[in-house]
Parts: C-alpha cells; structure tokens; sequence
C-alpha cells in the first residue's frame, strides 16, 4: 500500500472502519487496511478522511470497437461488435500481465477520455456495438463506474460484458454480476501456489466466483487460461482444471487454452508452443468437456464450436472472423438438431476481425475505420 498526501474521487461502496482507525476496502479479497491518505494494491482505490473513494471514476485509458470472440467469448452473439474500455489498476499483481501499459499504471495521467456512462452508451449505440466490455484492466477495480455504465446499457438494450479475474468480494460480485450479462473469467492456473508467486493472489477466490456465477445468476460466462510455459502448462495441472470445471460448473461452459507471450516480467519465458495447446484441448475434451477451444494462434479447427451429439462444425472460426454458421434456430445443430448452449442470434454478425480505436468527444462523433486486428 502506497501512502499519498491528497486524494480525489467518487464514494465507493464497499468499506468499512476498524476498530483500529483504519478503513478497511472490501471490494476484493485483499482487503487492503488503509490510514489516511493511502491506496490499496490497486492503487486506484484509497481512503480519503474516512471513507474510501475511487479515483477512475469517468475516466478511461481508451476506448475500442472489437470482435466479441477477442474477449474471448465464442457463445455470446458471435460475429458482433462490442465496445470495450478499461480504465488504470489491477488488484492482481501477474508477472505476466499482457496488458501491463493499463493494470499496472501508476500515472493516471495516462486517463486520456473521460466520459460519462450516457457518453459511452451513446458510443456503443453510435458504433453499432451490441454490447459494452468492462475490460483492459479489470471491473472490479472500477466497479462504481461499470455498474453505472451497464445501468444506463440496459435500459438503452446494450448488453454488458465482464472480463475478469474474479478476484472480487462476496457483496461487491453479487451487485456486479446482477448488471452483467456475460463474463470471462480469467482462471490464470490450477495451484495455489502459482497465484500466490505470481499473482499474489489465492486460487480459491477465484474458483468461488466461477461457482457463483453457475449457481447464483443468469450470467453467461466463459473461462481462460493462457498456458505458461513451465508455469502451468503441465499436463497433470490442465487435467486437473479441466476436471474441476466439469465436476464443479458442468460440460457446458466454454474452456479457452491461450498462448503466452513474453512481456512484462517475463521477458525469458518463451512463447507457447501450439502443440501445449493442442494438447491441453485434447484432454478437457477427453474428461468430457464439450466446448474447448485455443487461442492466440492461428487453429482454425481449435477456434471452431462442434456439436456434441454428432460431431458436426456448428460455427467455423478464422482467428476472430466467422467462416461457418451451422445454426439452426438460434440455438441448435444444424445438422442433428442437438441443443447448442450459448446467447446466439439467428444469423451471426459481420463485423469480423476489426479492431478500431475510437475517441470520445463533445460531438460525439465516431470514426469507424477497417483494419484488421493484431493479438
């Protein structure tokens, strides 16, 4: 925790005081005991007098139109566009963060766009998007906003997406989940001791708000993993996972093996062989697993949603570009009839692999552009 003279922001709505005098944040796990002046771990959180306030709020480091399947999420209306921001902070402290430029920021400076959440709403309406994505660093850390975000979405018909760790506290998940409809939780590996080395985290946390998410809510959501070399790509760790979620949230929650790059810091762990993923998709499907698919590399057949009854390509993926629809229905196998699960429309969209940076302004004008996405 980092001590600071001055702070400035909006209420948050998970604390409370200690008999001690500290303030403790309860929007995490970490609950991060504060004196005054200081900030939590994430450092976009701290106290200020006697209550502890969120100093991101209305305030983003960009925003862009992207495919849904870069979130990922391959069974929430695929083919469409979805505008995602993020804004500074992490409450996870991953050596291999590959968006570290964000989470790990401790300029907030950085926050070049403020907008409010009628602002982005209006974007998301403006850029065609069916949908919002709280994503770049993690919602949790700016809940207060993303819940008011998705509050004005809803009402406008913009669905509301989560991209996150899910490292997160018991009462702030509940009022989080209840505005999202769809999430990506971030399962980073199967030991409590690699959380703890590499993210200071605690695996535990994070499996209770993937089993909140299967008993408790609506939501639909999918989990990744991006493997590791050396770290958490063994094959002992991946079947372990695998079976876990088919035991604890069933074979129909879709599973996304990615590839690592290094970056942050680790610079010397080498890229992810493809064939780790491929035999990481092997053994969920094996355990029983419906939907497994990788990602970061080109695999066009690991990218793509077979039918479980019969076999046949219901969806074919090209990175994030639809190649195939197989659909019928919305919502079954064209070619059996079998049950497909998901959020599916009865035709895919067509934005494709686009990915377009946009800037909010006074006029609120957007510029669309047409090239394609990078990793």
């Amino acid at each position: 925790m980092t001590g600071i003279e001055q702070l400035k922001g909006i209420p948050g709505r998970y604390w409370h005081r200690l008999e001690d005098g500290r303030v403790q944040c309860d929007v995490c796990p970490r609950f991060c005991r504060l004196h005054k002046g200081q900030r939590g771990l994430c450092f976009v959180r701290g106290r200020q007098d006697d209550q502890i306030v969120l100093t991101t709020y209305g305030r983003s480091s960009g925003f862009c139109v992207d495919p849904i399947e870069k979130k990922p999420l391959n069974h929430y209306l695929p083919g469409s566009p979805v505008l995602s921001f993020g804004t500074a902070g992490c409450n996870l402290t991953c050596k291999f963060c590959q968006n570290w430029d964000i989470s790990k920021a401790r300029e907030l400076d950085r926050l070049q766009d403020e907008a409010s959440p009628e602002d982005i709403v209006r974007a998301a309406i403006a850029t065609g998007s069916k949908s919002i994505a709280y994503t770049y660093n993690d919602p949790v850390i700016f809940l207060e906003y993303a819940v008011d975000v998705a509050k004005v979405a809803r009402k406008r018909g913009i669905k509301n997406v989560a991209v996150t760790a899910g490292y997160i506290g018991s009462e702030a998940r509940e009022e989080l989940f209840t505005w999202m409809d769809a999430a990506n939780v971030d399962l980073k590996a199967f030991t409590e001791e690699f959380y703890n080395r590499l993210c200071t985290g605690r695996l535990a946390a994070v499996l209770d708000t993937l089993e909140y998410l299967k008993r408790e809510t609506e939501v639909w959501f999918e989990i990744t993993t991006l493997l590791i070399p050396g770290h958490n790509d063994s094959p002992q760790e991946v079947r372990r996972l695998s079976e876990w979620v088919m035991t604890k949230l069933g074979p129909d929650v879709p599973l996304h093996f990615t590839a690592f790059h290094p970056d942050y810091k680790m610079l010397d762990v080498p890229h992810t062989p493809a064939h780790t993923l491929t035999m990481a998709r092997d053994l969920a499907c094996q355990i029983g697993l419906h939907y497994v698919y990788t990602g970061n590399v080109h695999d066009e057949a690991g990218g793509s949603t077979y039918c479980p009854a019969c076999g046949a390509r219901v969806i074919g993926r090209d990175w994030y570009r639809i190649t195939a629809w197989n659909l019928a229905d919305a919502d079954s196998c064209g070619t059996c009839g079998a049950a497909i699960p998901g959020v599916f429309e009865r035709n895919p969209g067509g934005w494709g692999q686009r990915r377009v940076p946009i800037r909010l302004g006074p006029t609120h004008q957007y510029a669309i552009g047409c090239g394609p996405s990078r990793l």
